[in-house]
């Protein structure tokens, strides 16, 4: 007999969770997530979960310790009501900049991370666009890891843009901007850039030929936003006739608003993975698209044991 499908949602994308159900025709399902006086997190369901295929969307975005807590003990409560099996659908995994030892005596948090949602029960994992696609292997149970790429291309190719360049910002998303450059059939570029230290970048040199074009800059996400700064500057340098930039996930914490105010981009097109509030969703340079329906599409796939991958050929 086939598993009933449900839905939940956490506290960190609640609008997100709701369009999943509204493509799915089903409806959220209902929990008591709440949070005692001192701050612990609670959680009682409210409806029967036995033998079903539970999905809980709960992106680790900012407060993440908060919203990572709360997805932990969900997961938790899931599995004591005997939900036959449990995806932790995270649109956003958070901690994933922390993926190897780059310096001496530091953690290694997007293991941890991984740990602790298999300690808590999660039996699956989807995500979207992780920073480092190495993540999936922290992981021994299946991760289904989806790309925001479909999404971006088609809005890259309507705004019919002259000749397109598409730009990595660094030399660790070369592989990305390859597969956006060649689904376009467009040029390459890069950004030599030199870390100094956590959230600050300085960008060296623009390999590659941008005068005279359009520069579409790809990649994962914009934290700070400092990178994105130099690279616009550097291209624009080198006689960039526009830049745009493009990402999956908008932190945007600390000066990200200011410096995106003051910087010579076009616009910064990213996805509703992570929610925003309403005065950055309304800048004026900010365009958020629409992943509902990808994740949507590959929730139905994993229930009906489908291939996910097929979304991408």
């Amino acid at each position: 007999m086939k598993r009933e499908l449900k839905i939940f949602s956490g506290n960190g994308n609640p609008a997100l969770a709701r369009a999943i159900c509204d493509y799915l025709r089903v409806g959220l399902g209902q929990w008591d997530l709440t949070r005692f006086s001192d701050g612990e997190v609670y959680c009682q369901l409210l409806e029967n979960v036995r033998g079903t295929d539970v999905f809980v969307i709960q992106p680790t975005c900012p407060p993440v310790n908060e919203h990572l807590m709360e997805l932990l003990i969900a997961v938790d409560a899931l599995k004591r009501s005997s939900a036959s099996r449990i995806t932790a659908v995270l649109p956003y995994y958070g901690y994933a900049r922390q993926d190897r030892k780059d310096k001496p005596r530091v953690p290694i948090s997007a293991k941890l991370v991984a740990d602790l949602l298999q300690a808590a029960g999660v039996n699956r994992l989807l995500t979207l666009d992780l920073h480092a696609p190495a993540i999936q292997g922290f992981f021994d149970v299946p991760v289904d890891h989806l790309f925001a790429a479909p999404v971006i291309l088609d809005w890259i190719s309507a705004q019919r843009y002259e000749r397109v360049m598409i730009v990595s910002p660094d030399a660790g998303g070369v592989e990305r901007a390859r597969f956006y450059a060649k689904r376009l059939g467009a040029g390459l570029a890069i950004i030599d850039k030199r870390r100094v230290e956590a959230n600050v970048a300085q960008t060296m040199n623009v390999i590659g030929e941008v005068r005279g074009h359009t520069c579409v800059i790809v990649d994962d996400l914009v934290d700070t936003a400092g990178t994105l700064v130099g690279s616009v500057d550097a291209l624009r340098e080198h006689g960039a006739t526009s830049v745009v930039a493009c990402f999956s996930h908008a932190v945007l914490s600390g000066p990200a608003m200011e410096r995106l105010s003051s910087c010579d981009v076009e616009r910064v097109v990213v996805t509703e993975s992570i929610p925003l509030p309403e005065a950055k969703a309304r800048h004026p340079k900010i365009h958020v698209l629409k992943v509902a329906n990808l994740l949507g599409e590959a929730i139905a796939r994993i229930h009906s044991n489908s291939s996910v991958s097929s979304l991408f050929v």
